[in-house]
């Protein structure tokens, strides 16, 4: 005999064999989405709704840790920042981290 038992009960198995070694890297990629990816595409989608939301007189903070209020939004990329009386720094619109006071806008002369 030139095949002993034992290698012909391992050539057998077929396809399910295949699938099934598939299914623990179907599952980890699934957990991986909804724990990682899905979260932070909504942190970016609202991030993006923030800055495109910013008017005179927010009160802002910036990336880099500095409070100012904003006084005037230049063009869709940026805006200007006043950091102390009389300071206005030009800052990206992406650089705003965090909206500290909104202000209401104004109304309606009727």
């Amino acid at each position: 005999m030139l095949v002993t038992p034992a290698f012909a009960q391992a050539a057998g198995g077929g396809a399910g064999g295949a699938f099934a070694s598939f299914v623990p890297l179907i599952l980890i990629f699934a957990i991986m989405y909804f724990l990682l990816i899905r979260p932070q595409q909504k942190k970016a989608k609202e991030h993006k709704a923030m800055v495109e939301a910013l008017r005179r007189g927010d009160q802002v903070i910036t990336q880099g840790g500095v409070i100012g209020k904003v006084t005037k939004v230049k063009d869709e990329n940026e805006v200007e920042v006043e950091i102390a009386t009389g300071v206005k720094v030009r800052v990206m619109r992406q650089t705003i981290a965090q909206v500290v006071s909104k202000t209401e806008p104004a109304a309606a002369n009727d």
